[in-house]
């Protein structure tokens, strides 16, 4: 018979279970045992990077991708601001009963496709499936395991006065496209996530220069709750141009339309970098010549005062201070 809907009983142990695994999760990762624990052989040497997330966006399908993507690249990016090859993933999908075994389909290739573009393998999940009404389709839970190479060492501790700081590209990009299909929201052009991967630019930036100082990518809060990180962790000012700052006008109209500051809103395939001031060109030019990285700029610069500050010098010749977000601009985006 079949099953055209997740059931409680895929979670329950028994055949419905097994066959949900065998059909679906071993073919789409290439799993070649279904033990307890995946053993993996031949890590390479270095410091090992280890980090885990969970996504619980909504809706599950949003313009530009989905929560598999998603899932894939978010824990792919947390490993690579550190400046780790990503190698390995675990996964655990929380599935609601009665979600539609067809949209599961869907976001187990998107999550092959990824982890295939970026050459990280998928190599041990679990499942467990909730009552409808309790868990919003799916939930995903990634950790990942990369290898920092040796003279790798990137923190904001690192940061000094007179270093640039660059952005890889336009903001807001992923929380507006989410937030405009959730409220049914149109625009033309359709405003598009930017959830990518960034694990190739980082391998370019790190094998250009080895005076990054710090790399972040600013989901949730923004650029300015990145900044703000950056300033509070260095104690140092971070000034930044607003004539810089790249938003597409969809995502600014969006903005306007919520009562939103794309400073503050959730970003998915970008990242901002603090670089030593003698390496920013060269930098720059060499990550304005890849996909991910094509609209790059220098966006600002940092201080020595007043510490623990974030400025905008705006377009008008002000000066805006620019603080944290207190509570959630926009929940579930991620």
């Amino acid at each position: 018979m079949r099953v055209e809907r997740i059931q409680l009983s895929h979670g329950g142990g028994g055949r419905l279970m097994h066959q949900l695994v065998r059909d679906y999760f071993v073919p789409s990762f290439h799993l070649q045992t279904l033990n307890d624990s995946a053993v993996v052989e031949g890590m390479p040497a270095g410091k090992i990077a280890l980090t885990t997330d969970s996504y619980v966006i909504s809706p599950y399908f949003f313009p530009g991708g989905d929560i598999g993507l998603l899932s894939v690249c978010g824990t792919v990016n947390d490993l690579s601001m550190a400046g780790a090859r990503p190698l390995y993933l675990t996964t655990g999908f929380i599935l609601e009963e009665g979600m539609p075994i067809e949209d599961l389909k869907k976001i187990l290739a998107s999550m092959k496709t990824v982890a295939d573009e970026v050459g990280v393998k998928i190599v041990a999940g679990d499942t467990k499936v909730v009552e409808k009404g309790k868990g919003d389709g799916i939930y995903i839970n990634t950790a990942g395991v990369g290898i920092v190479d040796e003279g790798i060492d990137l923190s904001p501790h690192r940061i000094r006065a007179g270093d640039k700081i660059i952005l890889s590209g336009s903001i807001g990009n992923h929380g507006m496209a989410v937030m405009a299909e959730r409220n049914g929201i149109s625009f033309e052009p359709p405003i598009l996530s930017d959830v990518r991967a960034l694990s190739s630019l980082v391998r370019s930036m790190l094998a250009t220069t080895g005076e990054i100082r710090v790399l972040r990518d600013p989901t949730r809060g923004g650029i300015a709750t990145t900044l703000k990180e950056f300033a509070t962790d260095s104690s140092k000012c971070m000034i930044i141009d607003e004539e810089a700052l790249q938003v597409r006008p969809g995502v600014q109209g969006a903005c306007d339309l919520l009562g939103l500051d794309p400073l503050y809103v959730a970003n998915e395939g970008i990242l901002i970098a603090v670089v030593a001031p003698q390496a920013a060109d060269e930098l720059v030019s060499v990550m304005k010549r890849t996909r991910e990285g094509s609209e790059t700029a220098v966006i600002g610069e940092v201080a020595e005062q007043p510490k623990l500050m974030v400025l905008l010098r705006t377009k008008i010749g002000g000066t805006r201070i620019i603080d944290m977000i207190t509570g959630e601009q926009l929940p579930r985006i991620c």
